[in-house]
């Protein structure tokens, strides 16, 4: 399956793309997680792009497609793909088109994460991600927990940071940004019968649910840790009911065998039967 998601600063890109490696099984792409590797490494690819970054700019569409056109050709990418925030204007999606129909891999879908403007700027406040893994979180709607707080790659807690342009002073120009580059893409979609449009200010599981529903996935499932969770819960719920039930059986074993009923047997084992009786005053008089 190919994805497109797509979606203003702070929709959930991340954590949908992110839940959909766990249940489909495809790898996510995303051209920010690229273009920070290339930030870390200091090339002139990421000297370039931070620039843009830190000033709330778009990277120029060349770099950003050698990227892509790279990562599509690794080995895992070819069951399919996710690609997270690419592309971001009507130039990248026309050339994604191409580079797509040279690999003869077209899209299966293309997903829009709808979120009012006032939550996108509340969400990126709080979205923070992994220095190390670099997984995101958000504080505010999926902090790190139970198995997901632990880094994959250092076995220790996320040492999470903020990413330079998610401070309030940048969000507002990306806003623009993608109001005037990236929402023409709805339309452009739209026209090819890929568009699927989600309501995503919702809590995160009900934007997964959306999800699957709009890409018509049955693999997104809740995760194997979830649903031994649920068993676990459900086991730990049927235990006092099972006490209770057993309590209820002793009391009634105690009731019948209480005193009172217990003499009553007794009485009626001792006392001879009527026929017995009539029996021996028979037996009686026969001798006399």
């Amino acid at each position: 399956m190919r994805i497109v998601l797509l979606g203003a600063p702070g929709s959930g890109k991340g954590t949908q793309s992110q839940r959909l490696v766990e249940r489909v099984g495809i790898p996510q792409i995303s051209t920010g997680d690229l273009l920070r590797e290339a930030v870390a490494r200091g090339t002139e690819l990421g000297r370039q792009a931070k620039e843009a970054m830190d000033s709330g700019r778009l990277v120029e569409d060349s770099l950003v497609l050698g990227m892509i056109r790279e990562r599509l050709g690794e080995p895992d990418a070819r069951r399919g793909f996710i690609l997270d925030g690419f592309p971001r204007n009507l130039a990248q999606a026309h050339a994604l088109d191409r580079l797509l129909e040279a690999l003869k891999q077209p899209l299966d879908a293309v997903v829009q994460l709808e979120v009012d403007s006032r939550e996108l700027v509340r969400r990126i406040a709080g979205r923070r991600s992994c220095a190390d893994c670099g997984r995101v979180f958000n504080l505010l709607t999926s902090p790190p927990s139970g198995a997901r707080a632990v880094c994959p790659k250092t076995g220790a807690p996320h040492r999470l940071m903020q990413r330079p342009d998610d401070n309030e002073a940048t969000v507002a120009e990306r806003l623009r940004v993608y109001d005037e580059k990236t929402r023409p893409l709805i339309d452009f979609y739209r026209a090819r019968g890929l568009l699927q449009v989600i309501d995503a200010e919702a809590a995160v599981d009900e934007v997964t649910a959306r999800l699957a529903q709009a890409l018509r996935v049955p693999a997104l499932r809740a995760p194997k840790r979830a649903a031994g969770a649920r068993r676990g819960a459900a086991k730990r719920a049927r235990k006092p009911a099972k006490k209770k039930a057993a309590a209820t059986a002793k009391r009634t074993r105690a009731s019948r065998a209480s005193p009172k009923r217990r003499s009553t047997r007794t009485r009626r084992a001792k006392a001879p039967r009527a026929g017995a009786v009539r029996g021996a005053r028979r037996r009686k008089s026969t001798r006399r």
